[in-house]
């Protein structure tokens, strides 16, 4: 991707330097992969799962933040992920949308809504979002991993 990532539990940030100046987009990992089944049909849900090898995509929503190389201002645009990722029937849809685009200085702020408008800025487009959905998948599956690990651990300790 082109993106350094850094790593705080599960506060993620990716940055990039980009010509006139520097692209930082930060998300969270917690809670993002969707239940897939619920109570009373849950064992038999878990050995549909198990069977089919469903594949478990954490979605989510992320800050992009967008700064000059002079650092006085930056626009920053807060994404989300629809419900229906992947189910849309133009096969050109973005998979990822704009909430809210805003610059952020010392002077007071004005939001964008921005249902409006096309965005491939800086690179932020729909081969990025398909990586940072992977890229969230695997850092929610590590974090998942290591917490049952600490569960394991709790409960074996006395």
């Amino acid at each position: 991707m082109g993106w350094e990532l850094e790593l705080n539990g599960t506060e993620a940030k990716l940055a990039r330097k980009a010509a006139r100046g520097k692209i930082t987009v930060t998300f969270n990992i917690n809670n993002r992969i969707p239940p897939t089944f619920d109570g009373e049909e849950e064992s038999s849900q878990v050995q549909k799962v198990v069977e089919q090898e469903t594949e478990l995509t954490s979605t989510l929503n992320f800050m992009a933040e967008v700064i000059k190389n002079d650092g006085k201002k930056a626009l920053v645009l807060d994404c989300h992920y629809p419900d229906e990722v992947g189910q849309e029937d133009e096969a050109e849809s973005d998979i990822f949308s704009i909430r809210e685009i805003s610059f952020q200085s010392t002077v007071t702020n004005y939001t964008l809504n921005t249902d409006s408008l096309d965005w491939a800025l800086y690179g932020l487009d729909n081969t990025f979002t398909d990586e940072l959905v992977e890229l969230s998948t695997a850092l929610e599956h590590q974090e998942y991993i290591t917490f049952l690990e600490n569960l394991k651990s709790f409960v074996k300790s006395q």
